[in-house]
């Protein structure tokens, strides 16, 4: 099957930008598993801005594409950038079959589908030129310029700083206006009460506390009506503390002054993470085990991704990629789903317990795990009762108050009914019993014939999601 011509490549670009920011992209470095097979089609893995990298797929045959970027732009720089790399034969692509992601967007399309650009438009033609975008730009730096640019870097920061400082201090008067108030009427009207002062914190630049405030009516919505006002108390609480340790963090150890200011809203970008010293790297072989999809009130679709390490070295073994898109771009998946593996270098954010991370390499593509024999016999879940599972969340939250999830990994657990309410708990009665939302109940209810089954899920501190099990009949994804 003959390449994509580098003429239809340059006259599919939507535009002269987009051919520059591939010709960026034009190299090994930033690409795992390139790959192509008998039937035209070309695919691969290559690391964006976010944690976890984009799943690019293309057809040689009809130069259709699809990238799993939020760009808006049809081609994206990826697409174009891995029909650039094929044309110009440079780089090898391995002979390989088709992964299940890459079968998927097959069995999809239509043929044709997902092509842009006409090959007969001069006038596209004469505005974007493949040789301009590849030819190597000088870059000139002014000093003063520089200069400039760092100084009004630093205030921008102070400003930034003072202005977080005053959303906490009305952040501390609503807390105590909802107190007198009575928890019980907040909890009945939180989410008329949260708007405001989620607000307010946006406009103070605090958009981490903000987003965490948004969220307070739906994780109390969630839980039985008698169980509320207690937890508006707790989740007040932790509103509390993050604001008096933000004021206090030149006090913290790093790692949680760095929790204390990700909670604030400062973010860090992936290249500052990649060139910090002394940030924890891991490597391995990684399981995903869950992915989670929510819509928030800023209209980002908060993209998660669980991972467990397969081995018991040294370094956490669970991990979670995070990703935000824009809602408008339509509905998005996570770029991993549950069942697959693969071996890759993940860097983690600095943090008193830490578990968010990013991709730094992937050193094997992804593939899906489909047999049962492999689930049991090539991955196994450790062996932990879930008493002991709880004692490390219990340690986790002494080390970060204002934890909201934490991954539970349990062996030998059993889940059981009382009322409409499911439990999981230890199969020999011992230990705590975590209640399920009733919105899993329906989802998890085939464990309930189960005499033992080893899991994964995610606990809040008041409901537990089952994600992942082990069983004699097979494994178990939540839907």
């Amino acid at each position: 099957m003959a390449p994509i011509s580098l003429e239809k490549i340059e006259a599919i670009a939507p535009d002269q930008a987009s051919l520059l920011a591939a010709r960026k992209l034009v190299k090994p470095s930033g690409w795992s598993g390139l790959s192509c097979d008998d039937a035209g089609l070309i695919w691969g893995e290559c690391q964006g801005s976010g944690s976890s990298p984009y799943r690019v797929v293309a057809s040689e045959v009809d130069a259709g594409y699809k990238c799993t970027c939020p760009s808006r732009k049809f081609p994206c720089k990826h697409s174009l950038a891995l029909m650039w790399m094929r044309s110009e034969g440079k780089i090898a692509f391995a002979a390989a079959q088709a992964p299940e992601w890459v079968q998927e967007w097959t069995r999809r399309r239509r043929p044709g589908a997902g092509t842009a650009g006409k090959d007969d438009s001069a006038s596209a033609l004469a505005l974007k030129n493949l040789a301009d975008a590849a030819a190597p730009v000088a870059e000139e730096v002014d000093p003063k310029a520089e200069a400039r640019a760092a100084a009004a870097r630093d205030r921008n920061r102070r400003e930034r700083e003072e202005a977080i400082l005053g959303g906490l201090d009305d952040l501390d008067r609503w807390i105590a206006d909802q107190i007198d108030n009575g928890l019980a009427a907040f909890a009945v009207n939180a989410g008329k009460l949260c708007r405001p002062i989620a607000q307010r914190l946006v406009d103070a630049k605090a958009s981490g506390l903000a987003s965490r405030v948004d969220g307070l009516p739906a994780r109390l919505y969630a839980l039985p009506e008698q169980a509320r006002s207690t937890a508006a108390l707790e989740q007040l609480g932790q509103l509390h503390l993050l604001a008096e340790a933000y004021r206090r963090q030149e006090s913290l150890s790093s790692e949680l002054r760095a929790d204390v200011r990700r909670e604030g809203g400062w973010t860090q970008s992936r290249e500052a993470l990649l060139t910090e010293e002394g940030t924890l790297t891991v490597s391995g072989t990684w399981r995903v085990l869950a992915t989670l999809s929510e819509v928030q009130p800023d209209r980002l679709r908060r993209l998660e991704s669980w991972l467990w390490r397969d081995d018991s070295a040294e370094g956490p073994r669970a991990a979670v990629l995070i990703d935000f898109v824009p809602v408008a771009g339509g509905p998005t998946r996570p770029a991993y789903q549950p069942g697959e593996k693969l071996g890759a270098t993940l860097v983690f954010y600095p943090s008193a317990r830490p578990l968010r991370t990013l991709v730094k390499e992937v050193t094997t593509t992804a593939e899906v795990t489909t047999s049962a024999e492999e689930c049991m016999v090539d991955f196994r879940l450790p062996d932990k009762p879930l008493a002991a599972a709880m004692d490390e969340y219990e340690d986790a939250l002494a080390a970060v108050p204002w934890l909201s999830t934490w991954p539970i990994a349990f062996g030998a657990a059993q889940l059981k009914r009382n009322g409409e309410t499911l439990f999981l708990t230890s199969s020999d009665g011992v230990g705590p019993a975590l209640p399920l939302a009733a919105t899993q109940s329906c989802n998890a209810a085939p464990l309930l014939a189960l005499e033992s089954f080893d899991g994964f899920g995610l606990w809040n501190g008041h409901l537990f999601r089952p994600c992942f099990a082990q069983t004699a009949l097979g494994r178990w994804v939540a839907e």
